[in-house]
């Protein structure tokens, strides 16, 4: 515990760029051990932008513990085992993470992110809270922003059918945005987690929910579109999914809404079009045997357009009965990519390609050498040691030629044998 003051210190100096301070960390092992270098060694591993790191006051760090303790929130460190592994993976992972409530352990999970616009229809309404709600029967995790809109309906459906929300907010862990929404931060911190990595006390300022959104797609397997416009935040989130190589989804909306013009714009450029919460779910059903569950063979009352309609108690759509346990057929990719679908007729073994290594590029054979029989996309990176948006690529390239084929739960097979040279 002594050394979370560093971290503190550390995590909120003004000034270093997040990339240095991973560079930093990396050479020095922890923050204390940067809190005590002289300035040659800092100036050794940053030729400039450590002037900031001179400043030694602990002033803010003691503050931000005493709020803490107040509020009953926990603070988390990348150092700590708790720490998600799916987070810490991506390019710019926090520093630090406020908690209000229990985080789940959510590499575990099959968590997915629910995101669209605060100025949503009475049709985004419900059919978020539908969307969550179905989800969470379904035995995922949902996160959310937690915003006016879409965020809040897709926390209320998830809450409703006993499920569990993580709220990622841009604010600090004691800021409730907006206050309408302060009996729901209450009800999710009750049975899931609200996180930040913004300290106490800070305000819901415009710039803070851009930086935010990384965390929602980073600790989640994918994340799902209801209503965007061409420009917001949801947007940027589905970017920042793909960067990290998560999967994307997205709710078809009203052609001639302005508030679905950016979601379904997605769905033109290969997002996976998804029409219940089971479509979402149903992708990690491999993954997640022991949480993923197929609805029962019921369904919902049905939906009234008043956006304050609640969703009742019940099972899923009518449509859910017609879907068999066992598709006779992979479901197809949740991803956004550009790739050819290749017919291979009745389900049979592999021949391996015969493949010359130089025609394969650089990252290509470095994501092959990481995999060994079936493999996890995120064993795959951490093993080759490439960004995720780089072995997204590698790994679409060597699908399309054969020598990868995916299997569901985004797990992958290599299918091939060097040429002798």
């Amino acid at each position: 515990m002594a050394e979370l003051k560093y971290w503190l210190w550390f995590s909120n100096i003004r000034g270093v760029a997040k990339a240095d301070q991973l560079a930093l960390l990396d050479h020095f092992g922890s923050p204390e051990e940067i809190y005590f270098a002289r300035e040659s060694e800092l100036k050794n591993v940053l030729e400039g932008g450590y002037e900031p790191l001179l400043n030694k006051d602990m002033a803010e760090s003691r503050k931000i513990l005493r709020l803490c303790e107040d509020g009953g929130y926990t603070i988390m460190t990348m150092a700590d085992a708790a720490y998600p592994t799916r987070l810490r993976n991506i390019f710019d992972p926090p520093l630090v993470l406020y908690i209000r409530g229990k985080l789940p352990t959510v590499d575990e999970e099959a968590a997915v992110a629910v995101v669209g616009t605060r100025s949503c229809t009475p049709y985004g309404i419900v059919t978020a809270e539908k969307i969550g709600y179905e989800m969470a029967r379904c035995g995922a995790v949902v996160v959310t922003g937690l915003a006016r809109g879409i965020d809040s309906a897709a926390a209320q459906g998830a809450l409703r059918a006993g499920g569990r929300v993580v709220g990622v907010l841009g604010n600090g862990i004691d800021v409730v945005y907006p206050k309408s929404n302060e009996r729901l931060y209450d009800d999710v911190a009750a049975t899931g987690a609200i996180i930040t990595e913004f300290p106490p006390k800070t305000p819901p300022e415009g710039k803070n929910f851009p930086i935010r959104n990384r965390i929602l797609s980073g600790i989640s397997l994918g994340v799902t579109l209801i209503e965007a416009p061409e420009r917001s935040g949801a947007l940027i989130t589905a970017a920042l999914a793909l960067e990290q190589g998560r999967d994307v989804f997205v709710v078809p909306g009203n052609i001639d809404a302005d508030s679905c013009r950016g979601s379904n714009g997605l769905l033109r450029e290969g997002a996976y079009p998804v029409f219940s919460g089971w479509d979402i779910v149903s992708q990690y059903e491999a993954l997640y045997p022991d949480k993923v569950r197929a609805p029962a063979q019921g369904k919902l009352r049905r939906l009234e357009p008043d956006a304050e309609e609640r969703l009742v108690e019940g099972e899923m759509a009518e449509a859910a009965r017609q879907r068999p346990k066992k598709p006779a057929k992979p479901a197809p990719e949740p991803r956004i990519a550009t790739k050819k679908a290749i017919d291979n007729g009745e389900p049979g073994g592999y021949i391996d390609i015969i493949v010359d290594p130089g025609t394969l590029t650089l990252d290509e054979r470095t994501v092959l050498s990481a995999m060994d029989g079936k493999t996890h996309i995120d064993e795959i990176t951490v093993k080759s040691g490439l960004p995720p948006q780089a072995v997204m690529s590698a790994l679409t390239m060597l699908e399309i030629t054969g020598c990868v084929t995916q299997e569901p739960g985004k797990y992958f097979v290599a299918h091939y044998k060097f040429k002798d040279v």
